[in-house]
Parts: structure tokens; sequence; C-alpha cells
């Protein structure tokens, strides 16, 4: 009997540190403000906040809230990273290997750099330094207003570009509005008002196609998307150079070696060299100078992108 209870004592410790263990490891996998690391191995796990954290962020947007920028403490990592969480479970930076992670983060930013700079050749640290400059447009030079039956114009609005990927045309304001389940069509300052939104609008656009079966950016990124014959022919084949032309189309693909492409490019393989990488893992088929487009800007139905 004193052996069996010996025995019995001995099992009791053994589960109650097994469930101290447990235990433990459920509270360091809590992050500690919901959207930033505090430095456990085991904080925010699987999460972009993991290795990619706040003085990256601001070294890649260094210049954002300089006097002379136009959305001058608009921009901010905790906008970004709770915009990111949404798309995280879909695999928006969370795909792949360590360095696929933090390349596909790399190249959305680089994206965001290049359409919201305002940086030029000599401009105080450098013209890639000056991404998140703007929210909107600043001189629009039309009302980017389209007949559409879906997404009719709203009297009095006006759908300029706004956001980290500005946003353009009624449609899109409409399209994008809906995914998002917030009124843009209506509202579409909403994206130059809260920087959470205007992030989570340009997320959804890298994360989803244009068209059925057609790839998103992610896909193209992350290596979730094989070129058809056609695709091949076509010279459309996966890497950055395909983020471009899904994104913009024949407004920056298809043209040669022209200088918008190239600036989107440099700023993918600038933020590849301050986020640890390097740019000579930018990867094969970096351009799309010679791609043919998946989608015209002026389609058959006469939309533009």
């Amino acid at each position: 009997m004193g052996k069996f209870s010996a025995w019995l004592a001995v099992l009791m410790v053994i589960a109650v540190a097994v469930t101290a263990v447990e235990a433990s490891k459920s509270k360091l996998k809590a992050c500690d403000r919901g959207w930033e690391c505090s430095g456990s191995i085991y904080c925010c796990n699987e999460t972009i906040s993991e290795y990619f954290v706040v003085y990256q962020f601001e070294n890649l947007f260094s210049k954002r809230n300089a006097p002379v920028a136009h959305a001058v403490g608009f921009w901010d990592y905790h906008s970004f990273i709770i915009a990111a969480s949404v798309y995280e479970p879909l695999g928006f930076g969370t795909a792949g290997d360590r360095q696929t992670k933090m390349k596909e983060v790399a190249g959305f930013l680089g994206h965001v750099g290049s359409k919201t700079s305002c940086g030029y050749g000599v401009a105080t640290g450098g013209p890639l330094a000056w991404g998140l400059c703007y929210n909107h447009e600043m001189s629009p030079s039309q009302d980017y207003c389209d007949p559409n039956y879906l997404y009719p114009c709203t009297e009095g609005v006006q759908y300029y570009g706004r956001g980290a990927l500005p946003v353009y045309w009624n449609y899109n304001y409409g399209l994008i509005g809906e995914a998002l389940k917030v009124d843009l069509l209506n509202h579409p300052e909403y994206l130059e008002q809260n920087a959470t939104l205007a992030f989570q609008a340009a997320i959804w656009r890298w994360m989803t196609p244009m068209k059925k079966k057609q790839p998103s950016a992610h896909d193209v990124f992350v290596g979730n998307w094989k070129p058809t014959k056609n695709d091949t022919l076509s010279k459309r084949l996966p890497g950055f150079g395909l983020t471009m032309n899904i994104l913009y189309g024949d407004l920056i693909c298809g043209q040669g070696y022209i200088d918008p492409m190239n600036n989107i490019i440099s700023h993918y393989q600038y933020f590849l060299d301050l986020m640890g990488i390097g740019r000579q893992f930018s990867g094969d088929n970096l351009d799309c100078a010679e791609q043919v487009v998946f989608n015209p800007s002026l389609s058959e139905n006469g939309l533009k992108l």
C-alpha cells in the first residue's frame, strides 16, 4: 500500500507539472497588446509582427512625417498591423518560409511606397525614403465618374485617388466598399480619414484577383499560381513583375522599361535591403516590360483600372 501511495503521489506531481507547462505556454502565446510582440518566442507566432516590427516600418517610411509631407501623422505601424491581421489567416505575410513572408511584405509595401511617394532625385534621404507622403491625390485631373449601373456615382462626390494603393473611379470604390462592408461609394473620403481602412483596402486589392481564372498579386508572389501555355507565350511568369501587371495593367506593363515601372521595382529592392533580406533575393521575372497585360485599361465594357 505504501508503494502504491508513493506512485500515486509521483503521478499527481507529473500531472500538475504538465498542466503548469501547458498553462505557461498558453499564456506566452498571447500578444501583449494584440498587435505588437514583446520579444517572446511564443508571442504573435505566425503573424507579420513576429518578423516586421515598428523600427523597420519607420526605416521604410522614414520621411512620411517630415514637415513637407502631405499626410503627416496619418500613417503608422499600428494601422498596418491591424489591417494585415484581417488577411493573415488567408496567407498575407504568413505563407511559405520566413524569407517568403518577409519578401511579400516588402513587395506589397514597395508598391505602397512607390504609389504614395513625394520623393524626387535630390530629396533628403533619397527619393525612395518618401513613401506614405500622401493619403490622397492632390490635384485630380478628372472627376473619375463612370456610368455604371452597379456602382453609380453619388451626386457631389469625387472619386479621385485615395489610400495606400490609391483607389480611383466610382466602381472601384463601390466594389472595394462592398468587400470591406464600408460605404465607400457614398463616402470615398473614409480612405483618407482612416489609415487602417486605407491599408485594408490596399491589402484586399493585393489578395483579390480582378477576374475569375486570374491570379491575385499574393498568389503570384507566394507561388500559388502556375502559368498556362498562353501565359508563358504572353511572358506572364511568376515574380514581382506580374504583380504590377495585375495591379496596374497597361498603365505600367508592356511598355518597355519605363520610369514608373522601374520606380516600383526600386522601392521593392530598397525595402528588401532595409528589411535585411537583400535585393539579391528579389527573385526572377522582376519586371513586366514585355508582358501582355491581363486586363487592358479599356476593357470590353469600357471600364478603366
